[in-house]
C-alpha cells in the first residue's frame, strides 16, 4: 500500500472515531446510552448486510466462520462501544477516551504474550509516548474510584483483543462482509444489554435522527470498513499506534461542535502523540535494528 494512501485512510478512520465522542455526547441528550449505540450498530449492520448480499460478496459457508464474526462483533462492537457509553455515566468523555485509546499498548502486550509477536524497543517507547501524549491532551484527571474507570479500561481490553483476532482471522473474510455482520451481531447483543441494564428512552427530532444516521453510516460503516481493511494489510501494532490521533480529533470536534475550550496541553500532547507514532512506524533499516516486528 502506498504511504500516502495509508496515511489518508488512517486520518479518515481516526477522525471519524474521534468525532463520534462529541456527536455521541450530543446524542445522549435524546437517547439513553445503550439504546443509542444499539441503534447505531443495528442500523449500520442491517444496511451493510443488505448491501453485501445484493452485491453477492463472498459469505462464510461454515458455522465456525460465522462464530468468528460473532466473536469479533461481541468484542469490537458490543464490548468496546457498550463499555464506552456506560462509562460516560460516571466519568467524562475525555476520561473515557483516554482509557479507550490506551489499547495500542495492550495490542503490543497481548501480541507478545499470546501470539509471540516481537516488537522493537523503540516501538515500545513510541507506544508509551503515545499514551503519555493522550493523557496530556485530555487532561490526565482520572478518578480510579469510579466504576466508569473500570468500564473505560475494559473498552481498551476489548478493542486490543478484537485487533489481534482480526489480524489472525481477518484475511479469511471479505472486509465488507466482516464489517457488516460483526456490527449486526454486536448490535443485537447491545439490544439485549439495553433491555436488561437500562430504562430505554428516545426523543425523535430532526437533530436526533441526523445524529443516529451519522453514527450509523459515517462513524460505523465507513470507519469500521477502513479500520478492518488496514488491519488486514498492515501490522496491527503499526495501525493501532495511529489510534492515538483519535482523542486528539475528539478534542477538536468537541471544540467545533460543543464549544469546548482548546488548551496548550492539546498542542503539547498532540506533538508527543505524533512523535510516538513516528517511533512505532520508523522502518527497521533506518534504526539499525534488523529484528522483525
Amino acid at each position: 500500500m502506498k504511504r500516502w494512501v495509508f496515511v489518508l485512510l488512517l486520518l479518515t478512520t481516526t477522525g471519524l472515531m474521534g468525532s463520534s465522542f462529541a456527536v455521541g455526547k450530543i446524542g445522549l441528550e435524546y437517547v439513553s446510552p445503550l439504546l443509542l449505540v444499539r441503534l447505531r450498530f443495528t442500523i449500520a449492520g442491517v444496511l451493510m448486510a443488505a448491501a453485501v448480499k445484493l452485491t453477492k460478496r463472498p459469505h462464510p459457508s461454515q458455522v465456525k466462520d460465522w462464530s468468528k464474526i460473532a466473536l469479533v462483533g461481541s468484542l469490537q462492537t458490543a464490548g468496546v462501544m457498550g463499555c464506552i457509553f456506560l462509562s460516560l455515566r460516571t466519568i467524562s468523555a475525555g476520561e473515557s477516551a483516554i482509557l479507550t485509546f490506551t489499547n495500542p499498548l495492550l495490542v503490543v502486550v497481548f501480541g507478545t504474550i499470546f501470539m509471540r509477536m516481537k516488537y522493537r524497543r523503540l516501538q515500545w517507547l513510541g507506544v508509551m509516548m503515545g499514551i503519555t501524549g493522550v493523557f496530556i491532551t485530555l487532561g490526565a484527571s482520572l478518578d480510579v474510584g469510579q466504576i466508569g474507570f473500570l468500564l473505560g479500561f475494559m473498552s481498551s481490553v476489548f478493542w486490543a483483543s478484537a485487533t489481534l483476532v482480526m489480524k489472525k482471522w481477518g484475511s479469511t473474510f471479505d472486509t465488507w462482509v466482516m464489517t457488516a455482520y460483526q456490527m449486526l451481531f454486536g448490535g443485537i447483543m447491545l439490544l439485549l444489554g439495553s433491555i436488561l441494564f437500562e430504562q430505554a428512552k428516545i426523543t425523535f427530532t430532526p437533530g436526533s435522527i441526523a445524529i443516529i444516521l451519522w453514527l450509523a453510516i459515517m462513524a460505523s460503516i465507513v470507519q469500521f470498513a477502513i479500520w478492518f481493511y488496514l488491519l488486514q494489510k498492515e501490522d496491527p501494532a503499526k495501525v493501532s499506534s495511529f489510534l492515538f490521533l483519535a482523542p486528539l480529533f475528539g478534542v477538536l470536534t468537541g471544540w467545533l461542535l460543543l464549544k469546548e475550550q482548546l488548551h496548550l496541553t492539546t498542542l503539547l500532547g498532540g506533538s508527543i502523540i505524533l512523535l510516538g507514532i513516528f517511533l512505532v512506524n520508523k522502518p527497521v533499516k533506518e534504526m539499525g535494528d534488523r529484528r522483525t516486528s
